[in-house]
């Protein structure tokens, strides 16, 4: 051996070294992308309206895989897009899907005229609301394709009462788990 392979050998495996490291930090890096985009995405509350389910400031977790493979459900806690400000993600819980006919009565929830049972609202009434976006009358029949979302905090929430339906496509997620602090952690249901 000549001294000239001596000298190449440090320097190819200073750079072996560093493909390796550049190859780990784009895998990562798509790893983490994948995941954002098609498993699971962190939100922070910016708002009281799912009081006392969830508190404003609270980090929570919304996971994209369970409606690849159901349908959403009345009672899920859900993240999707607002209608009001593009980019911006709103959670509320479902109340009716497509088909479903929504009533408020006396401050309560009547889907297909039954009463609804919300613990989670501690019994704050759900009276409708004026909305300058849409004309919403009761009893309400959601369109196919879409959902009536409601806020638990039921005098503190812009919800469809406000805005109307949401089409399901607008969807982004489930409400998983709040995940900071750890004071409140725990599923959310």
């Amino acid at each position: 051996m000549d001294a000239g392979q001596h000298a190449d050998a440090p320097k190819r495996s200073v750079l072996r070294s560093l493909l390796s490291f550049l190859f780990l930090v784009a895998l990562v890096v798509g790893l983490s992308w994948l995941l954002r985009e098609f498993v699971i995405q962190p939100y922070e509350i910016p708002s009281g309206s799912m009081e006392t389910t969830i508190m404003t400031g609270d980090k929570v977790f919304s996971e994209r895989v369970s409606y690849y493979f159901r349908d959403i459900e009345p009672g899920d806690i859900v993240t999707f897009e607002d209608k009001e400000i593009p980019g911006r993600i709103l959670i509320k819980r479902c109340i009716a899907t497509g088909g479903q006919t929504v009533d408020l009565i006396d401050g309560r929830v009547y889907v297909d005229g039954v009463a609804l049972d919300e613990p989670y609202t501690h019994g704050l009434p759900s009276d409708p609301f004026a909305s300058t976006l849409v004309d919403i009358s009761y009893p309400y029949t959601v369109p196919e394709g879409e959902l009536w979302m409601m806020g638990d905090n039921r005098t503190n929430s812009k919800d469809s009462r406000y805005f109307g339906s949401v089409k399901e496509s607008s969807v982004t997620g489930k409400g998983c788990f709040i995940y900071w602090p750890l004071e409140n952690f725990g599923v959310l249901q």
